[in-house]
């Protein structure tokens, strides 16, 4: 009895004991603290005790990292809250000392955020940090957050070409005008053609003038075009279709042209005479340059092309005039003067989606990524790609992109305000032809009419009174003559 009372106070003994050591244990074991939702507006600084603090460095640079108050906003700020909190870590973010990206210096030491990383003064980079070869053999990079390539900055009035003396054609394309004109004349001629088979416009061919001549029809569709009334005017009804359908066809052309044209007047749309790399180094008005030390210099200077070569060989020369320190003295400095900036396509797109005056030039060229840099061997390299990956299936750097690229200007490109081609007036000319189709057969369905009702009173055939009408409307008088030989063959 006594052994069991025994054995059983021994049992409950370590059962409270293992209990007490586990619930011990989990209260040691930061794997269970409540971890802070992954979301763009917490800030982890704030966020759990005892979680790892990392030192990040970044750049100041629009809208990756902004000040604002006594606080830091933008892309990157954003993106690192997202990452602390899938990731459960806390950090402390600090602006490079030399405002560099990083580069080579003479002594071969690296300069900003990369320098700062191999002498351990911050544990990772969180910045428009491009990935490039060179900085890969001294830190490591996670998946690239954003992707970019290499552009062209320019102000609108400085590329925008004069306009050439025939400006008022821009509007539609070489094939719209042709198709207008083929349109014009064909209509002209269903009008001519038309007037003189109906009896209701013409009578009395033998004893009447008949208005509708060539010219007159050609008088008649241009003055539709002008908006103006013109003479003659039509009688019957199938000359009246036809001026209908043409003047809805007009009407509708010229409110197509009109607004094409004042979208064309109004955003300056002509063609860019810079559009490529070759172009900006063949022109001699404007001076470009890039941010020095930045990996856009490097790429050239390091690029086997015969083109990329003089653009380094012209920056090189000239380093210290055409080489900016910051992407925000570049902008303004393409605003102010005769300068085109070469850098980061995407920085170049804000900056255009910002000021209404710039644009970029179509070309871009050399594809890359912006990395978060970390040091060689660091443990938060892996965790940091697979966390940005995760934000991007999940849609979140999509909406990042969106949310700080929002444009504060109506951007009207050439792309959107080009030449109209014809198939975007396709069924305007299709409403034309079927006008017009319908104009000839009710000109026809009048001339029978007619021709039914004088072959009843003159006891002839109706197919030979309606050959004689076509025949004499038309001036045909060899055929009129052989078909009066005819009928009066018949008749005797």
């Amino acid at each position: 009895m006594d052994k069991g009372l025994h054995f059983t106070l021994c049992v409950v003994t370590t059962v409270l004991l293992l209990r007490e050591s586990s619930q011990a244990g989990e209260e040691k074991d930061p794997e269970v603290l409540a971890a802070p939702k992954p979301g763009f507006g917490i800030d982890s600084r704030r966020t759990g005790e005892g979680l790892p603090t990392l030192t990040v460095t970044t750049i100041l640079e629009d809208p990756y990292v902004m000040v604002r108050g006594a606080e830091l906003e933008g892309y990157c700020i954003e993106l690192l809250a997202a990452l602390a909190g899938m990731l459960r870590f806390q950090y402390r973010v600090k602006v490079v000392g030399d405002g560099q990206y990083g580069a080579v210096t003479a002594g071969g030491n690296w300069s900003g955020m990369i320098g700062e990383i191999l002498r351990r003064d911050a544990d990772i980079a969180v910045a428009p940090l491009t990935v490039t070869s060179a900085r890969e053999e001294v830190v490591s990079f996670t998946t690239p957050f954003l992707q970019t390539g290499i552009g062209i900055l320019l102000r609108k009035d400085t590329t925008s070409q004069d306009m050439s003396f025939f400006h008022f054609l821009s509007p539609f394309s070489k094939e719209t005008w042709t198709a207008l004109l083929f349109a014009y004349l064909l209509t002209c001629f269903c009008l001519f053609l038309v007037a003189r088979l109906s009896p209701c416009e013409w009578n009395e061919p033998k004893n009447e003038e008949n208005h509708f001549t060539f010219l007159n029809s050609l008088w008649f569709g241009a003055g539709a075009l002008a908006l103006q009334g013109a003479t003659p005017r039509p009688q019957a009804l199938s000359v009246r279709v036809i001026a209908v359908v043409w003047w809805l066809f007009t009407l509708a052309l010229l409110a197509a042209y009109i607004a094409n044209f004042t979208a064309l007047l109004s955003s300056g749309s002509e063609q860019l005479p810079i559009q490529t790399f070759e172009d900006l180094v063949k022109q001699r008005n404007l001076e470009f340059g890039t941010l020095e030390g930045s990996s856009t210099f490097y790429y050239f200077k390091n690029s086997k092309n015969p083109i990329h070569q003089m653009i380094y060989e012209y920056m090189e020369k000239r380093r210290e005039h055409v080489l900016v320190k910051t992407y925000q003295e570049a902008v303004q400095r393409v605003m102010d003067s005769n300068y085109a900036f070469i850098g980061e396509s995407i920085s170049q797109d804000l900056a255009a989606a910002r000021h209404c005056n710039l644009i970029r030039a179509p070309e871009v060229i050399g594809a890359r990524g912006f990395g978060i840099a970390t040091a060689q061997a660091s443990p938060w390299t892996k965790p940091l790609s697979i966390a940005v990956l995760k934000l991007r299936e999940a849609g979140d750097l999509d909406y990042l992109r969106n949310k700080w690229w929002e444009s504060s200007c109506l951007r009207q490109s050439r792309d959107r305000w080009g030449p109209l081609e014809p198939p975007a007036l396709g069924g305007l000319f299709l409403t034309l032809g079927i006008g017009l189709a319908l104009g000839v057969l009710a000109a026809l369905a009048e001339l029978s009419s007619s021709s039914r009702r004088a072959a009843a009173h003159a006891k002839k055939s109706c197919c030979s009174v309606f050959t004689e009408e076509i025949c004499t409307r038309l001036r045909i008088k060899g055929t009129a003559r052989q078909s009066q030989d005819t009928s009066g063959k018949a008749n005797a």
